[in-house]
């Protein structure tokens, strides 16, 4: 179970980064340049990355007119696998197409990671790299434990069996082509979503499930941030952030 240390990453994965978004749910400064602990949380999501063995390269999706000054904010901060920051699109997806467009041409692994996830662990992004170097593509989730019930008009209705269903959580990944394939038929037959497992199994392809971990949320409203703020503290020294391997195999202990 190594720590990670400070070796350059393999040059054939990219992580893809949109931080486009105005996090209009929050509220307030976008949250991806809001400080968790020490630092901006795109940043704390970056440095993950940047010592990460298995990733050589990090693009990231900016918002509109603002791609000059992320891009020296984060360069100010010495990140290495930095390779561009580009002007993100009006959605996600728009915003992890042209992030694709700044990979390096000897990449051959791309994921692609949430800027509101920062409790990733090292051990997730590298089952999720060794998935997509296996199988082609795969996820982080996590099974659904919730009892799910329809409803409406403020009633609720018949339970839906939760056997099978999972939440997504990132990095998602994939072989190069099949992303940028994936992405072309989307824009080109205007198909739209949430995540890009969605997109990659629209050009027919599988998608492997790589176990997460209820702690990998996505921050989104001013309960995640709040709690984000009091996990943050914690989760910055636990020796199991770094680790390359996982010591609890629970579904989301």
């Amino acid at each position: 179970m190594d720590a990670l240390d400070a070796s350059p990453g393999s040059d054939d994965v990219a992580v893809l980064v949109p931080a486009a978004g105005q996090g209009r749910r929050l509220g307030g400064t976008p949250k991806q340049f809001r400080r968790l602990g020490e630092r901006p949380l795109l940043l704390q999501v970056l440095l993950l990355f940047e010592h990460h063995p298995a990733v050589g390269h990090a693009v990231v999706a900016a918002p509109s007119g603002q791609v000059d000054e992320v891009a020296a904010r984060l360069r100010g901060q010495g990140l290495s696998a930095l390779t561009a920051v580009v002007e993100g699109g009006a959605s996600r997806q728009a915003s992890v197409r042209h992030a694709l467009r700044a990979v390096p041409n000897a990449v051959e692994v791309v994921l692609v990671h949430d800027a509101a996830r920062p409790f990733v662990s090292a051990a997730q992004v590298q089952s999720v790299v060794q998935a997509v170097r296996d199988e082609g593509a795969a996820s982080l989730a996590v099974p659904v434990a919730d009892t799910l019930r329809e409803g409406a008009n403020g009633e609720l209705g018949e339970t839906v069996p939760r056997d099978n269903l999972y939440r997504m959580q990132t990095p998602q990944g994939a072989r190069r082509a099949w992303l940028e394939t994936a992405h072309r038929y989307a824009a080109t037959e205007r198909v739209s979503a949430t995540d890009d497992v969605a997109l990659i199994r629209r050009i027919g392809h599988d998608v492997q499930w790589v176990r997460g971990h209820r702690r990998n949320f996505k921050i989104t409203t001013p309960e995640d941030w709040a709690l984000a703020q009091r996990l943050w503290p914690t989760w910055q020294d636990d020796p199991d952030r770094l680790r390359l391997a996982e010591t609890d195999s629970s579904p989301s202990a």
